[in-house]
């Protein structure tokens, strides 16, 4: 054979290789963008080809539990400006859900993972076998490819919410602990003073459910403003005005 000939199956025989190795490459460890330096750039009809987000319950537990049922509520707070990828929050989900359905059961507690990846995350996918500086072409055309999506979460950012009876405190805070172990960077657990997932101090909205201010509406709580018809007011009807 020619020397030409014997050029281009070598070159072949790189290609294969090079092939090969691209679908058997490891995923990039995340430390590589766990700190926000590039604008947002989400998923749009200009980029394409974005993988899908893994997680995609986000909540989780006796989500259709009354308001009133469960007063107890407690949140995990970033006290770092980073991203999280998707793979961790699912992670986080998936250990706190597990000890919970364990200690309180599956009908005790409610979560609900308040941050959603929306930033998408790329690579310069290089090759890594024998012979590859002859065919990969180094940082030329290195704008790369998407390969996962993450959340991008501020300083005093609530990443997610768990509610449940009063009884069933340390083991709702225990829980976050163990979902705290797939973040990187730091993060604080604290249990807020207001009733559930509403916006109104326990006392408050005691008070507010007692003289018809508040109704139970589902996991949240409706507010009869004095707005509109007399015969339609829940406040009027029950003798307030």
């Amino acid at each position: 054979p020619s020397r030409k000939s014997a050029q281009y199956q070598r070159n072949l025989h790189f290609c294969v290789l090079a092939h090969h190795n691209i679908a058997t490459m490891g995923r990039r460890p995340f430390r590589c963008y766990r700190y926000q330096k590039n604008k947002p750039y989400i998923k749009s009809r200009y980029c394409r080809g974005v993988p899908e987000s893994k997680i995609r319950i986000y909540d989780v537990g006796a989500k259709k539990a009354p308001v009133d049922l469960f007063p107890f509520v407690a949140h995990l707070v970033c006290d770092e400006k980073q991203q999280i990828s998707s793979e961790a929050l699912e992670a986080c989900r998936i250990a706190i859900n597990k000890h919970l359905t364990n200690t309180v059961g599956k009908d005790g507690y409610h979560i609900r993972v308040r941050v959603h990846p929306f930033h998408v995350i790329r690579a310069n996918k290089m090759l890594s076998c024998a012979g590859a500086d002859r065919l990969s072409s180094g940082m030329r055309h290195s704008y790369g490819k998407p390969i996962g999506v993450a959340a991008r979460v501020d300083i005093g950012q609530v990443l997610l919410s768990v509610r449940g009876k009063d009884a069933s405190e340390p083991h709702i805070v225990e829980a976050i602990r163990r979902g705290k172990f797939k973040f990187a960077g730091r993060q604080k657990i604290l249990k807020s003073l207001k009733w559930g997932f509403t916006k109104y101090p326990r006392e408050d909205y005691v008070n507010m459910r007692k003289n018809g201010e508040l109704s139970a509406d589902g996991n949240i709580v409706k507010v009869h403003n004095r707005h509109g018809l007399l015969e339609q007011s829940a406040l009027y009807l029950a003798g307030q005005e």
